[in-house]
């Protein structure tokens, strides 16, 4: 009788270790798991002017905003783009003029003040900058402009 008794601790022992293996195995796969960092907010947009666009993402980081997209010229166009904080100008910037052509329109706008822009201005243009065809505002917490 003791020799069942000492096979039934045995295998009751080899359980509780397979059982004991398996969740170390396991909590240590769940704690090997890297944190990941929260994603910038973005928002998306579109301006049109006729066959004319430039659509793309802005990427409101902590102390700049980085918009991409596609430009896509029809006759000549430039587009702009102005980061503020309310009402304060923070950075300005312009494409060089397109004419009849589709390209990447990237602009890296710096907004070195706490809490960063929390809108952005985007237009298109004549080659003449003052000759504004469109425009739209993005807002800092809002998906799309």
């Amino acid at each position: 009788m003791v020799k069942n008794g000492t096979t039934a601790k045995s295998g009751t022992r080899k359980v509780a270790t397979a059982v004991a293996a398996a969740a170390s195995v396991t909590g240590m796969v769940f704690a090997a798991a890297p944190a990941t960092a929260a994603a910038y907010p973005t928002s998306t947009f579109t301006i049109k002017y006729g066959a004319s666009y430039y659509s793309g993402t802005v990427i409101w980081q902590n102390r700049s905003v980085a918009v991409t997209g596609t430009f896509n010229a029809v006759g000549c166009r430039r587009v702009y783009a102005i980061a503020k904080s309310d009402n304060t100008q923070l950075d300005y910037r312009s494409s060089s003029t397109h004419c009849n052509s589709t390209a990447a329109a990237p602009f890296a706008l710096t907004t070195d003040i706490a809490g960063g822009a929390n809108n952005v201005g985007l237009w298109m243009s004549t080659e003449n900058p003052n000759d504004i065809l469109t425009s739209v505002y993005c807002y800092r917490g809002e998906s799309v402009c």
